[in-house]
């Protein structure tokens, strides 16, 4: 399993993931996606673009791994704060 230490993590995580890949990905954290099956069939039936399923899960895996996790966004330091350290 990752360790992520922002959301950040997460999204750059699974932005590269396809359909497959994404569902093996996510297995061991045991997230309450929509279920697999009927993602499956949407796709088949072709009722619903591969790419919309895909986005939309991956949105539901971030929301779900930010609330279980306590992930925060990525707080990147100034370059002022940086200038700053070096000077003083």
């Amino acid at each position: 399993m990752v360790v992520f230490q922002d959301i950040q993590d997460v999204e750059e995580w699974l932005e590269p993931l396809g359909y497959i890949a994404f569902w093996e990905a996510v297995r061991p954290y045991h997230l309450n996606l929509q279920d697999r099956d009927h993602c499956d069939e949407l796709i088949a039936s072709g009722k619903v673009d591969p790419t919309l399923i895909l986005d939309g899960l991956k949105y539901l895996a971030v929301v779900e791994m930010r609330v279980a996790f306590g992930l925060t966004d990525r707080i990147t330091e100034p370059l002022a704060a940086q200038s700053l350290a070096s000077i003083h």
